[in-house]
């Protein structure tokens, strides 16, 4: 939620229907500042939000404000409700804390799934070969890769078109051209192909479900992120010496399932005091590309440090929403005298929000166009040659998880330079 001129956005829907439910004078209307309005946090475009918090000065009587308000807005936007807050009340301000929730299928975590064109040759011949992902090949749709010349000043951008399956693999880390595939290439997937059976499907059927086993695993990889850190690496513009980049999570877990029109999600639940540009899709980006055995677990680590600079997968934006935000302290401080800010009131009006519109919205988007599917290609060597740089990178102070993955070697090797570039959406 933020105003993008010359672009329709929901809060300048919002700010209308303020003016015709006759929230706002016409003399104010356009004209944000002149009734206070600050919202609680700002979602980028293709993030969703439920318990979004706006404050300003409005008019709400008579009764039946939220109704008015409702009814110049499309469904997909909804009023829950108002409080009455004190007067130096800013949403923006006061927030101490934000959830936000990432809905990350669970094939996502299987480390078989959705392999790219590399690893599918390279499995051929070891007995437990995978198999050609025809379903995204015929999707015909582009993956953009974020390659090119290591700095913050570089904003090449990459595109890379899906072919085959690929994700990149046929394309020039330098230039983003497409260079021809190589006849053995051509023969072993071929091969591949013939493995399948031919079947029309693009791979055989996993058996990997979220048990307990790597729910313990994911959950410890997103506790990395727990604490005060240095996350220069896990957002754009903001450079590691930059106080801003020290952000401080309070807690990170996956303990739900949810599933949804066939598809079954792991509800990865964040809450911080705040959170940069494209932060929370980069943590998920790295635990997945951890997940699937593209990187240690150390590698988290790594990229805290403020002389390291590590290109991070940065996951879809379908899949994050705005979950809640809470104003603790004010409601500590204003207990006596004013209603408690939060979502008690509105949960199961929340709920049914949320699986009738963002639930439905992120299943049918990866039936539809395999987003997740498609940015599961890209996660190799030569999108993201610093998967593998751990080693070579400065030790952290802190001492390594035991359980830290021993190899990683399910992600193809590339005998192509280290490259990396900022990548602003």
């Amino acid at each position: 939620m933020q105003k993008n001129p010359g672009a329709k956005t929901i809060e300048g829907d919002l700010e209308e229907a303020l003016y015709f439910s006759g929230a706002i004078p016409e003399a104010d209307r356009g004209l944000p500042k002149r009734f206070d309005w600050a919202r609680s946090a700002r979602t980028d475009k293709g993030v969703s939000a439920v318990g979004q918090v706006v404050s300003g000065r409005f008019y709400v009587d008579p009764p039946g404000f939220v109704e008015r308000l409702n009814s110049h807005l499309s469904p997909q936007i909804r009023i829950f409700g108002f409080k009455r807050v004190t007067a130096s009340f800013n949403a923006k301000k006061f927030c101490d804390r934000r959830r936000y929730v990432y809905l990350i299928p669970v094939f996502a975590l299987d480390p078989s799934c959705h392999r790219d064109r590399e690893s599918v040759l390279a499995s051929l011949g070891s007995g437990n070969e995978l198999v050609k992902c025809l379903e995204c090949s015929e999707r015909g749709r582009k993956v953009f890769g974020v390659m090119g010349k290591r700095g913050a000043e570089s904003k090449t951008v990459a595109e890379v078109v899906e072919n085959d399956g690929a994700d990149g693999d046929n394309a020039s880390s330098e230039t983003g051209n497409i260079r021809e595939t190589r006849p053995e290439d051509i023969e072993k997937m071929k091969e591949c192909e013939k493995n399948a059976n031919g079947r029309e499907t693009s791979e055989k059927k996993s058996e990997f479900c979220y048990g307990e086993e790597e729910k313990e695993r994911f959950n410890r990889i997103l506790k990395y992120y727990e604490g005060t850190h240095n996350f220069h690496n896990f957002t754009t513009r903001t450079k590691a010496e930059d106080p801003a980049a020290k952000r401080y999570i309070l807690s990170f877990n996956a303990n739900t399932i949810v599933s949804v029109d066939g598809i079954d999600f792991v509800k990865c639940e964040v809450v911080g005091q705040s959170f940069m540009l494209h932060q929370i899709r980069k943590m998920i980006g790295l635990a997945v590309a951890i997940m699937r055995n593209c990187a240690p677990e150390s590698l988290i680590e790594t990229a805290f440090q403020q002389k390291v600079n590590i290109n991070v997968p940065m996951a879809p934006e379908v899949g994050l929403y705005l979950d809640e935000c809470f104003f603790s302290s004010y409601n500590q401080k204003w207990k006596d005298s004013h209603e408690e800010l939060s979502m008690k009131a509105y949960a199961d009006e929340a709920e049914e929000f949320k699986m009738k519109y963002i639930y439905t919205h992120i299943a049918s988007t990866e039936h539809k166009d395999g987003v997740v599917a498609l940015w599961l290609h890209s996660l190799n060597y030569r999108n993201y040659p610093d998967l593998r740089a751990a080693d070579n990178a400065p030790t952290s102070t802190s001492t390594s998880n035991e359980h830290e993955n021993e190899v990683v070697d399910n992600c193809p090797s590339f005998n192509k330079q280290n490259e990396i570039v900022n990548m602003d959406e």
